[in-house]
């Protein structure tokens, strides 16, 4: 049998690029978990096996035969598939595809219209499901849309059903809301155990109304304000939402110091996360877009001027915040998708899609 090649080389999971702002640089293994930094010099000949860096860069697995990287490659992966079987599944339920918001970038606002109410005999039937389908595996259900949350007695109805029945079954609900009317829902969200209510807040009563009205035009950054309120006074865990682009990201200090301000940032169930703004079932006007790298430099610059962001938000900057907090690399991720794997999703006319992405899209259902 010919034997491999035994030339140690860069591995392809390894990432080098030198320090914004630094005259160092990084070295990091995503395969190996390794994680480095170096100095110019060390930069310099890291890629030379026969150096003293170079041998260091073998023996940290930054520099491999395709032999050695192709056996930790596969030996990772079934670590990964392990795993994954014991990670806790999401189960998406959309009560409803209508909506009071019109926001500027609505990925579903293509889809066509879809009328009827969610009924108490599909509730009882997802929960059926649930209970046969998902069996043994850890698991939580959270409310989507649409919005989830909206006037009439008989949405209410619907809703106050679905939560009893979700306190019935021993599960934890998370809500995905505009938080307009969550000040209205407190009552019947207590009846359970919220796991976790997340809402959209874009920007400063200005900036967030001009992206976030309501049909028709009115305001709702009061009311959305209103709400958050009302969840950290009954100890619901808020996941305040941030959708970025061009249009909004020079607001984010602004919108830090109204959070901090009003004391959301020191109360232990309040955390937030930043969304970027993407392209995802229909074009977008492109200029008022990000890509990854550049909505992070621009974090970054902003960071520098206004360091009391970092008490609102602190961006993971991939995997450099997890680095520095945890002193190790997270376990390599072989597939980011969590459809049909750790992620399903349901509505009310019975029909069940991969993921949030696809829910409520003609000619995605997968039963």
């Amino acid at each position: 049998m010919q034997q491999g090649d035994q030339r140690k080389r860069p591995s392809v999971h390894t990432i080098f690029s030198r320090i914004r702002n630094s005259q160092q640089y990084f070295l990091l293994n995503l395969l190996s978990g390794n994680a480095d930094v170096l100095t110019p010099e060390e930069a310099a000949e890291w890629t030379n096996p026969e150096t003293g860096t170079g041998k260091q860069a073998c023996e940290r697995k930054y520099l491999m035969t395709a032999e050695e990287e192709d056996a930790m490659y596969r030996e990772s992966y079934l670590r990964f598939l392990e795993e994954r079987e014991k990670e806790e599944i999401q189960l998406f339920f959309v009560p409803s595809y209508a909506c009071n918001f019109d926001c500027a970038y609505c990925y579903q606002k293509e889809y066509g219209p879809q009328g009827d109410f969610l009924t108490p005999a599909v509730t009882d039937a997802f929960f059926l499901f649930v209970k046969k389908y998902f069996a043994g595996r850890d698991k939580y259900i959270t409310l989507f849309g649409g919005e989830p949350l909206l006037k009439g007695e008989k949405h209410k109805e619907a809703i106050a059903y679905f939560v009893d029945k979700v306190h019935e079954s021993g599960l934890s609900l998370a809500v995905v809301t505009n938080g307009y009317l969550l000040e209205e829902y407190i009552d019947i969200l207590s009846k359970t155990s919220i796991r976790e209510i997340q809402v959209t807040l874009d920007g400063t009563e200005q900036v967030h109304n001009a992206r976030r009205p309501l049909k028709g035009g009115l305001p709702t950054f009061e009311s959305v304000v209103r709400g958050i309120d009302a969840c950290l006074l009954h100890d619901f865990p808020v996941n305040l939402r941030v959708v970025v682009d061009r249009e909004n990201i020079n607001n984010i200090p602004a919108l830090a110091s109204f959070a901090i301000q009003k004391g959301w940032t020191q109360h232990p169930l309040f955390k937030t996360q930043l969304g970027r703004n993407y392209e995802l079932h229909h074009c977008q006007a492109t200029q008022r877009l990000f890509t990854r790298k550049e909505l992070n430099e621009h974090l970054y610059d902003l960071i520098v001027r206004y360091p009391y962001i970092k008490e609102f938000y602190k961006p993971p900057f991939s995997v450099a915040r997890y680095l520095a907090e945890q002193g190790q690399l997270p376990s390599p991720l072989f597939d980011s998708c969590p459809a049909c794997k750790t992620e399903w999703a349901f509505d009310y006319t019975g029909k069940i899609y991969p993921c949030t992405a696809t829910v409520g899209k003609k000619g995605e259902e997968v039963g």
